[in-house]
């Protein structure tokens, strides 16, 4: 009975997430901070992607900005290439093979994705933790603020915390603003009296009160619970898959260290709990792969120095696939693996060459069905056609046809000049004019321009 106690508790782990109790109620977390080589990296790494984040608003490219995202208005610039509607195709292209990808590469490397790019994790922990390491100290020293009664001290950590954490979501929310409508309108907008804009105050607000709960309270429950990439994992991944895994043929049994004790019938895990310790979603990887990991690698980083200080090598936690813990043998592309490949590549191409053959305007001329040529004075004849001109630019511009192969003469119905506007389309109706001498033929090619 005992012994199936002990293995109903071992694997209690599957069914509940780390940090819920039996009776529903929630367990904070109180991350160790992280240190090592991965950690470093993945600092390096953020900082590049903030800079982008908060850089790229101010970035032009022929007077428009370098990234926007314009939904309300379907304007839309990726690295200064202007798009609206009429490329909703390139833009469905464009998703469906960032779904593929995202497919590839979790199948592959796990959710490298949300350990080392998503704007979640590198906010929460690149961020918000660093702000909360430096005003309340590590974990234990959390710990012990959380639990001591409310003073001076208590209430100016607290209350500095929670003041620059808004702050911080505050410019967040603007930031994203600026994708959405122009960074040179949200400066008008915050230029301007707060009386003019109180609509797009009040929803500015809501949007900062929503990041600043998001990081300040619920943290890796937009993991766990809301975001649906880490529920798909779960039958994305296979055998083969390469995530942050716990050697156990190398570490199994473990066993802390005694002094004047031998090891021979140990494995190298020391049962230190550090990996559970600095992990910011609560869970143990000595358990396998789990739900709640996002790889973040701090468990791999505090295990690698204990490593180092009991003269073991590296490694006990690593990038790794189950199948290369069992096998010692590291097999990435597999069937399904070159299979999304394939279908990537496919997608690239076909993007790659629709974008190279995308011009900046579309012309479309027709002759006006049902109608025949007539007869015009002074000898000459016309014929009637429908123009239609696609603007895919965010500049206006006035258009006039003219013939290049043949004398002759374009009259344009109803309109002395027109004009295209912005992702617009114009469609007009003119003459064309030929002097009969001109015409050799019962078919005449004309060139426009």
């Amino acid at each position: 009975m005992k012994d199936r106690d002990l293995e109903n508790n071992q694997n209690a782990f599957r069914d509940q997430i780390s940090t819920v109790t039996d009776e529903g109620k929630r367990v904070w977390i109180y991350p160790k901070k992280p240190s090592g080589r991965f950690y470093n990296a993945r600092t390096i790494v953020s900082i590049f992607l903030l800079a982008f984040l908060f850089g790229a608003p101010f970035l032009k490219v022929n007077g428009h900005q370098f990234m926007l995202f314009n939904v309300i208005e379907r304007k839309f610039i990726l690295f200064g290439i202007p798009f609206g509607p009429h490329d909703f195709h390139l833009f469905g292209l464009a998703m469906i093979a960032i779904i593929v990808s995202i497919f590839l590469f979790t199948v592959v490397y796990g959710r490298i994705f949300c350990g080392w790019i998503c704007p979640q994790t590198i906010f929460m922990e690149m961020v918000f933790r660093k702000i909360e390491y430096w005003i309340e100290g590590d974990a234990n020293k959390q710990r012990a603020l959380d639990k001591m009664p409310m003073n001076v001290e208590k209430f100016i950590k607290k209350t500095s915390k929670q003041i620059i954490f808004f702050i911080i979501s505050f410019i967040i929310a603007n930031f994203f603003l600026s994708y959405i409508i122009g960074m040179d309108q949200l400066i008008v907008i915050v230029t301007d009296p707060i009386t003019a804009h109180l609509g797009g105050l009040f929803a500015i607000t809501v949007f900062s009160g929503i990041f600043y709960w998001v990081f300040s309270y619920f943290r890796e429950q937009a993991c766990t619970i809301v975001c649906p990439y880490g529920r798909l994992q779960g039958v994305m991944l296979d055998q083969n898959s390469i995530v942050i895994a716990y050697d156990n043929v190398r570490g199994e049994p473990r066993g802390k260290i005694r002094k004047n004790k031998s090891r021979d019938d140990k494995g190298d895990c020391i049962d230190c709990n550090l990996c559970v310790d600095v992990c910011p979603t609560g869970i143990d990887i000595r358990h396998g792969t789990q739900l709640e990991c996002v790889n973040c690698t701090a468990c791999i980083d505090a295990c690698d120095n204990v490593m180092d200080k009991i003269n073991k090598p590296r490694g006990l936690i690593r990038y790794a696939s189950k199948n290369e813990i069992d096998t010692q043998i590291r097999k990435i592309f597999t069937p399904r693996a070159l299979g999304y490949t394939f279908v990537l590549i496919l997608l690239l191409g076909l993007i790659s060459f629709l974008l190279i053959n995308r011009t900046e305007v579309e012309l479309t001329i027709l002759r006006t069905p049902g109608i025949l040529f007539q007869e015009q004075p002074n000898n000459k004849i016309s014929n009637l056609y429908d123009v239609k001109i696609i603007n895919k630019t965010f500049d206006e511009f006035p258009v006039t046809l003219k013939l290049e192969n043949i004398d002759g003469e374009i009259i344009l119905i109803g309109n002395e000049n027109l004009l295209v506007e912005s992702q617009g389309i114009a469609e007009a109706k003119f003459l064309v004019i030929l002097s009969k001498d001109d015409i050799k033929t019962m078919k005449t090619p004309i060139d426009i321009s």
